[in-house]
């Protein structure tokens, strides 16, 4: 079932979304992703994008430079000064980079077509390196603005358009001269800066109204053993601190289930993984190191704080043999909005209006966003965004979902967005009172 995207809202308020929707059109949305996809975006290097972004965006906009290399977008819309301001959020940067000499071998044995920075068109879909996530997202919160500004309504608060640098859970690549340039890093920049709204929405997939998420906490796990040579093994003391690196990782691989199932609640269900190992010499395969240290990220719900994920974490590796010790290296909490905020509400029912039934919780979430960020600093946030695309002509794994977006799912976030922004900064502040 499909609503018409209009149930709810007085007539004023529907005849002002009907004509921002006017805007909104499936070419526009593919000219824009098109343009986004085809400048590299890595995280750390955003500052071309932003550029293209503001220009795109034209008078409303500027760019916020971090640094020579990073940057953020934001364009404001003013409104009469008697409304609530509301933020339309989105990262701008790719988890990967697009380039063989960094990617390869770790994204697998060669970079496909959807990994690489160009828009390939293929009727709906739209592919190339995070054609969806996060820059089909993006290219909507831009539509939204676009066609909130062309259609000149009379706003009461201001509506923000906020493109942010350094979204994606990495710190820095190769050549960076800040180690800072993940984890939200643009959009904690954004808000220090004086970029600050009553209320946010931050479009990151998933075709529900989120309005908690997990947090992450990083631990550096040393496992050590002794330094010995291939020569020597069967006359010395030996202890390969890379096979027991094996046995931890297997133990924590084991552990992280459980861990999950103790801490599901809400719509999060907190994963972990050991991500990286590192430990000895390649050059000189005849020696064994006396460490090895293991990569770990410990997903944490809004009401574990990383101390308690760490002494949880840290007791989980009291149960190994050996000299296993980790430190945290790392921590973005998990936060929370209250359900009866207003941008709950609104969102909820912009989401019930376009698809013509109950709002659907999506529940067991384990990704995080830049909506920790501006919750933690106070912003009532949601997330909302589109869904993995599943109609395809390819098998949609891991990347291709992060690099594939279809231009319906795109119009479709795009008028939910542009509906909850005019039920929003159209409004008295004193409509918007919080429930006790």
């Amino acid at each position: 079932m499909t609503g018409d995207g209009l149930a709810g809202l007085d007539a004023r308020r529907r005849a002002w979304t009907e004509e921002a929707w006017r805007h909104v059109t499936g070419d526009r949305l593919r000219e824009l992703i098109t343009g986004l996809v085809g400048i590299p975006s890595p995280t750390g290097d955003e500052a071309p994008l932003a550029a293209h972004i503001a220009d795109t965006l034209g008078r409303h906009a500027v760019v916020q430079s971090l640094d020579d290399r990073q940057a953020n977008a934001f364009a404001r819309l003013r409104g009469d000064g008697t409304g609530p301001d509301l933020m339309l959020y989105a990262p701008i940067d790719t988890l990967t980079v697009g380039e063989e000499s960094e990617d390869l071998p770790w994204i697998g044995p060669e970079l496909r077509d959807d990994m690489r920075p160009k828009a390939l068109a293929d009727g709906d879909l739209v592919t190339g390196l995070g054609a969806s996530n996060p820059k089909g997202h993006a290219a909507c919160v831009m539509m939204a603005a676009e066609a909130i500004a062309r259609a000149g309504l009379p706003l009461t608060g201001d509506l923000v358009a906020a493109f942010g640098a350094g979204g994606m859970p990495t710190n820095a690549r190769p050549g960076s001269t800040r180690l800072n340039t993940g984890q939200g890093v643009g959009c904690s920049f954004l808000l220090e800066q004086g970029v600050w709204t009553d209320y946010a929405i931050i479009a990151k997939p998933g075709w529900t109204v989120s309005w908690d998420e997990v947090g992450l906490v990083w631990f550096e796990v040393t496992v050590r053993g002794t330094h010995t040579y291939v020569g020597s093994r069967h006359r010395l003391p030996y202890d390969n601190a890379i096979a027991r690196a094996g046995e931890v990782a297997r133990h924590l691989e084991e552990w992280f289930v459980e861990y999950a199932e103790r801490h599901t609640g809400g719509t999060v269900a907190p994963q972990g993984i050991v991500s990286s190992v590192r430990g000895g010499w390649p050059r000189m395969a005849a020696v064994t190191p006396a460490a090895c240290t293991l990569r770990v990220d410990l997903r944490i719900g809004p009401d574990t704080t990383p101390m308690q994920a760490k002494r949880e974490f840290l007791a989980a590796l009291d149960k190994l043999p050996g000299d296993v010790t980790a430190e945290m290296v790392l921590a973005v909490p998990g936060t929370r909005t209250d359900p009866d905020s207003w941008i709950c509400r609104t969102a909820m029912a912009s989401w019930e209006a376009v698809e013509g039934r109950e709002h659907e919780v999506i529940p067991g979430n384990s990704g995080a966003t830049d909506a920790n960020i501006l919750r933690g600093r106070g912003i009532p946030t949601v997330r909302v965004g589109m869904p993995k695309v599943t109609d395809a002509p390819f098998e949609i794994d891991f990347a291709r979902g992060m690099n594939t977006v279809s231009v319906r799912a795109m119009e479709k976030l795009t008028r939910h967005l542009v509906r909850t922004a005019v039920d929003t900064v159209t409004r008295r502040r004193t409509e918007l009172e919080e429930p006790a």
